[in-house]
This record gives C-alpha cells, structure tokens and sequence, in this order.
C-alpha cells in the first residue's frame, strides 16, 4: 500500500513572503497537492467549479460545517472559505504532502483534528523589513499597513506554537529550509499527516 502524504500548515504575517516561497517550494518539489477550497463567494469570471473552488451556497457551506465535513473553515471578508476533509483525504492518499496556508487560529483548529500535522511558520527577518515590504507592495494605505503590522505583532507572538520557524530573508534560503524540512519528514518512520482521522 502506497505511503500517504503527510500534511502541513503554513502560517505567516501578511507581506512575510508566503506566496512566493511556496511557489518556489512547489517548483522544487513535484509531491505537492493543491487542494480545492470550499467558498461561499460567487465565481469569478473564468474560475470553475471543482477545479478553482468548490463554489457552495451559504446554506449548504454551514450545514457541511455542522456535519462535521470541513477540516478547517474560516469567514473572511463577508465570504466562508473552508478545506473539505474529504478533499485532503483524496490528496493525502496519493502519497503527495498538502501544505495548508491558515492563519494562527486556523493551525490551531486544524492542529485539534489532526495531531499530526506538520506546522511551519514563516517570519519576516525583522518588522521593519516586513513594513518595508509592505510599502513596497503598493497597493495598501497607511491605515491598512498599520492594521497589519498590529495583526503581524500577535501572529509573531505565537510562533513558538508552532513545529519550525523559517525566516525568510531570502526566497532562495527559505525555499532550500523547507523542501529539506519536507524531506526529513518523509524519511521520518511515522510521517506527519498519516494520523488522518
């Protein structure tokens, strides 16, 4: 029987660099699942159903919530957007890792379904080089920045929750940290995420 994949968290203050390290993860290493999320928000032109979300009424989304169906969920901006377990189950049992992008709160629920599950947290060499990236973006107002360096300052707080630490000064470092982070954990004896309940 085929190993399965272990499974992941990865936690970061807004403007840490996630986004872009986990594409550079993923060009490094091909035994990463994506999963599909479940969103209650309407389509965007061009997205399809099953393939960019699972696209669900509000009504449906909470009445799977109560049922037990979702492993993570959250309400972000008006929208609920969740991981169905049935999506990670599918991933996980092709023998591919799944890296989940959640926040604090989320590693935390998550961490409570799952006790093996592998969390990361990715931290910004220093909070001024995070607010420096930030204005850099240009796309958020004083007031915006502020509000997330408020939200990055709590987020930083519970990093010791959390199994690694990568700062990520550079893409190229952080990247190389943790295709071998994953790789260690393959080769464990008791892989993170085979514990799926």
């Amino acid at each position: 029987m085929a190993q399965r994949g272990s499974l992941y968290v990865i936690s970061a203050p807004s403007g840490a660099g996630k986004n872009a390290l986990l594409d550079e993860v993923r060009r490094r290493e091909t035994r990463i699942a994506s999963t599909v999320s479940a969103t209650t928000r309407a389509p965007r032109p061009g997205e399809r159903d099953g393939v960019d979300y699972h696209f669900l009424g509000r009504e449906e989304f909470q009445r799977r919530v109560a049922a037990g169906d979702f492993a993570e969920w959250a309400e972000v901006h008006g929208n609920l957007y969740g991981t169905l377990r049935s999506e990670l189950d599918r991933c996980l049992a092709t023998g591919s890792d799944v890296i989940l992008e959640l926040d604090v709160q989320g590693m935390r629920s998550l961490k409570r379904l799952y006790p093996g599950v592998g969390t990361i947290f990715l931290a910004p060499p220093s909070m001024e080089e995070l607010e420096r990236r930030l204005r850099n973006r240009g796309t958020n107002d004083d007031a915006d920045i502020a509000l997330r360096l408020r939200n990055a300052e709590s987020e930083m707080a519970a990093r010791s929750e959390f199994d690694c630490i990568i700062v990520n000064d550079t893409i190229d470092r952080a990247a190389a940290e943790m295709v071998e982070l994953l790789a260690a954990r393959r080769a464990a004896p008791t892989a993170a995420g085979t514990d799926n309940r």
